[in-house]
């Protein structure tokens, strides 16, 4: 028997790549959807702008604390009960914004919203290793970066859009209804993909263990670490890049859009690319090597522009370039960290997302505490993240993907990674 579900064909495949990239995209919309209407938000409830914005902080905060949890406890009770779960108080959340009387409530009301988000983000990654190993497995992260891109492309479009003509309060009502929508998707549509046979003792005991072996597997926490400061370097271009373009570059609101729609998109492209590459033309070692350094060279690019006020085309170019990569790394690097984790997959997923997010705050509260040089800042925030990422990267020995006879040999045991090949 074979320690992965059957994957899906067809129909059935397409419909899992939208379900899953759905529900991995839900923090990009919780954030960049409100994001425009957050002076709105301080008017209308009579708060500190510094308070609103905390609505931001905590919703990171319970992203990352809610993937702790609710990881582990998937693999011992299945996906399905907690993605049902985490979708009802998703939607709860979202009300609970919706009506919120003060600004007190609102960030409560985040916390909420912020706990349903991380069992959807974190299950999405574990329900794709329970169906696919290997390539196939890298190559269907690859597609939910496109469904993820699409996402971050529309989220602030449609959330300026809605505030031109709606109260703020509009935007929780449409994440209360896309969070509905993907409740009773999952609930018709997404079958268990975790069988009993496979799961964890449901106690704290067998969870710390999980997570002990986690931390003892030095290839699955390069690979995290790597994915995590490249993705930090996504979080130094959303904090920096408003003020870099609007005010140094003197960018409208509606040019930084498209150039912001432009970057997402290019995260989409770069992730359909990997597809067509990984296990054809390269391996995800490869792949994952390849897009670090490109990172790497167009976040010095960054760096360099920002130092020297060169052209903003230049910046635009390295811009699109750093952001664009974060779709193969995401991809290869999960897939290559995940690979020997089937059984544990939801606590490996969990572990990777708050790693991430982590990594992502800290860079974002460094370029906030230095923002009086904040277009320096970015660029030095973005090419540091991006240089480290790959010195993680090369740090260590190259590890194998299992075969489909290593997936036998490895039946229902979370094994750390073995001997790499240099």
């Amino acid at each position: 028997m074979n320690i992965t579900q059957a994957a899906p064909v067809g129909q059935a495949r397409v419909r899992l790549a939208l379900t899953l990239g759905a529900l991995s995209a839900f923090p990009a919309m919780a954030i960049d959807m409100y994001l425009p209407g957050m002076p709105l938000m301080a008017e209308d409830l009579r708060a500190e702008a510094g308070l609103v914005q905390l609505t931001v902080t905590v919703f990171v905060a319970g992203l990352a604390a809610g993937q702790l949890v609710v990881g582990p406890l998937s693999d011992a009770w299945g996906r399905r009960p907690l993605l049902v779960g985490g979708l009802v108080t998703y939607v709860v959340g979202s009300i609970a914004c919706l009506v919120a009387p003060t600004v007190g409530w609102l960030i409560a009301a985040r916390v909420v919203q912020s706990l349903g988000a991380a069992a959807a983000t974190v299950l999405s990654r574990a329900v794709v290793r329970d169906h696919f190993e290997g390539s196939a497995m890298t190559r269907f992260l690859s597609t939910l970066m496109l469904v993820n891109g699409i996402a971050t492309i529309v989220a602030p479009v449609l959330g300026g859009q809605l505030l031109g003509v709606a109260p703020w309060r509009a935007v929780f009502l449409v994440l209360a209804l896309v969070g509905t929508g993907l409740l009773l998707l999952v609930v018709l549509r997404l079958p268990e993909s975790l069988p009993r046979e496979r799961r964890q003792p449901a106690h704290l005991g067998a969870s710390l263990r999980t997570f002990a072996q986690l931390c003892r597997d030095g290839s699955y926490l390069r690979y995290v670490l790597a994915a995590a400061l490249m993705f930090a370097s996504m979080f130094a271009y959303i904090s920096g890049s408003s003020f870099v373009l609007q005010e140094a570059y003197g960018l409208s609101t509606q040019q930084y859009s498209v150039v912001f729609a432009a970057n997402a998109l290019g995260i989409a492209l770069f992730g359909q690319a990997n597809t067509l590459l990984v296990g054809r033309v390269a391996d995800e070692h490869v792949l994952l090597g390849a897009s670090l350094g490109i990172g790497t060279v167009a976040g010095l690019g960054v760096l360099v522009a920002t130092l020297f006020a060169l052209p903003l085309a230049a910046l635009l170019v390295c811009l699109f370039l750093v952001v664009s990569v974060l779709g193969p790394v995401l991809a290869n690097a999960t897939s290559l960290a995940m690979a020997h984790h089937a059984s544990s997959a939801g606590t490996a997923a969990s572990v990777q997302g708050v790693v991430q997010y982590l990594v992502g705050g800290l860079v974002a509260s460094t370029m906030a505490a230095l923002g009086e040089a904040s277009a320096v800042v970015m660029g030095a925030a973005i090419f540091l993240s991006a240089a480290a990422a790959l010195l993680v990267f090369a740090s260590g020995r190259r590890v194998l993907l299992p075969s489909a006879h290593e997936s036998v040999r490895l039946q229902g045991a979370a094994v750390p990674a073995p001997a790499g090949r240099p």
